[in-house]
């Protein structure tokens, strides 16, 4: 017999948890130098629409989706699918999804431990050197801190969900906002820092364009782990009494607070320490930004504040996305977990024990995808470019199957579940929910507009990150 079913204790306990798997390194360097790179407040009011018109009503039915049958993706869409096919296919896809994006996950936040770790040690100097970096991601000593990570990470896993997930989070997310706010008020007292808050907030809408909403919508979709299967398994978690709705809003608005509230650290310090910065000319990635960037942010700090107050403030920053990766991390892993110990009836301890050896074997091949064992290095060639394993895993899981998975869920509350069930299980602690502006605007968004636009953003995913071509 199956133990029974955990349950997050409380509502702030959920709220917590779901932002921590939401808050991650893009919403710190991503989002802020996209939004600087397009358009600034223009961008910002996109994508604030995008989370409310479009993110809101998905994260809302993969939330009731896992509270309606308390189960995790796999078991979910297999129960009220009655085993077809395509609905099999779903859960299998909300499933392995997560597990593969946990991989190229876990391969950064051992990067941000490792940068963590020499930032303590007062090597500031070290990590800012030339070259650093790519030596860095080759080093043998990888391995120290892929161990150091996973202890951490199952740790809090093995607590289950009050004592480990929800537990951590009432620890964490609060640290991780303290911070963030620290950092902030410090950034904003550097001279010139007000330049780059004038190049994040005002707006230019003449630098909107089809290929900059398109990336909004896939920031938003992305930063609030919709497709991933997380909420899904998280909405398992809660009992019937829960109000869902108001805990999906206030996730939604904190996780926005959170990306908003850091491009008020990244752009400032930047304008700071390099006055005559073009926007245009930083680096998408946020890899690029948090290993190769910031390390020469705060070495060059330290002509004006010291060296000692520099790697301070290196480390508070290095700390900052270590929690904010380690929190999306336990919830990434949290779902193919679950789904293990439904499908086989396995303790807690016996299914971390299987995914984190497969999770480690995987991580140690895409980290050595960076030169170091040449034909994980140029695995395959598509898009007249040579692709890592890294890479695949990237494109692939993260960047293709994320938007398809939201489709999926759209088309199954739409043609399977039902949008009326949807609003049943809605009103599942919310009685005035069935009768709102917001009831009706999510069974009308779901089956309709949502799944077309979602439709797009898959296809020209696909062709753009494959074949080289983009129609948006």
């Amino acid at each position: 017999m199956s133990a029974p079913r955990e349950h997050f204790s409380s509502k702030i306990g959920f709220i917590l948890a779901a932002a921590g798997s939401a808050v991650g390194i893009g919403n710190l360097v991503g989002f802020p130098v996209a939004a600087t790179k397009n358009g600034g407040g223009a961008f910002l009011i996109l994508y604030a629409l995008f989370v409310a018109f479009i993110c809101l009503p998905v994260m809302l039915a993969e939330m009731g989706l896992g509270r309606k049958t308390q189960h995790s993706p796999y078991s979910a869409y297999n129960e009220i699918g009655e085993g077809k096919g395509i609905w099999r296919l779903a859960g299998w896809l909300a499933t392995i999804t997560p597990f593969m994006i946990a991989v190229f996950y876990m391969v950064i936040t051992v990067w941000i431990f490792g940068y963590l770790y020499q930032s303590v040690l007062g090597n500031l100097d070290l990590l800012a050197s030339e070259g650093y970096f790519g030596k860095f991601v080759n080093s043998y000593h990888f391995v120290g801190y892929l161990i150091a990570v996973t202890i951490i990470v199952n740790v809090i896993l093995i607590g289950g969900v009050r004592k480990g997930i929800e537990r951590a989070s009432k620890i964490l997310m609060p640290t991780l906002f303290l911070m963030l706010i620290l950092l902030v008020i410090f950034v904003l007292t550097l001279d010139n820092a007000m330049a780059g808050v004038k190049f994040y907030l005002i707006p230019d809408f003449s630098q909107i364009n089809g290929s900059v909403i398109n990336g909004a919508l896939a920031q938003a979709f992305f930063s609030l782990s919709l497709g991933m299967g997380i909420l899904i398994t998280y909405g398992s978690y809660f009992r019937r009494k829960d109000d869902i709705v108001t805990s999906g809003k206030l996730v939604a608005v904190t996780d926005t607070a959170v990306a908003f509230i850091a491009g008020l650290m990244t752009l400032p310090a930047i304008f700071a320490i390099y006055p005559n910065t073009d926007p245009e000319t930083l680096s998408d990635s946020s890899v690029s930004m948090i290993f190769s960037f910031f390390p020469n942010i705060f070495l060059a700090l330290s002509n004006s504040v010291g060296y000692v107050a520099a790697s301070i403030a290196a480390t508070i920053f290095f700390l900052l996305a270590f929690v904010a990766a380690i929190t999306s991390l336990v919830s990434i892993i949290e779902v193919p977990t679950s789904s293990f110990m439904e499908q086989r009836n396995v303790s807690r301890k016996k299914a971390l024990l299987l995914m984190g050896g497969a999770i480690t074997i995987l991580t140690l091949i895409a980290a050595t995808s960076f030169g170091m064992v040449p034909w994980f290095t140029t695995f395959v060639f598509y898009a007249d470019v040579d692709k890592s394993v890294f890479d695949v895993i990237y494109d692939v899981f993260y960047d293709t199957i994320l938007p398809l998975n939201g489709l999926l869920i759209c088309l199954f509350v739409r043609y399977r579940w039902k949008r009326t069930q949807l609003t049943a299980e809605l009103a599942e602690g919310n009685e005035a929910y069935p009768t709102s502006w917001l009831a009706k605007y999510v069974s009308f968004s779901i089956g309709t507009f949502i799944p077309v636009i979602l439709a797009i953003v898959f296809a020209n995913t696909v062709l753009t990150k494959f074949f080289g071509y983009s129609f948006l």
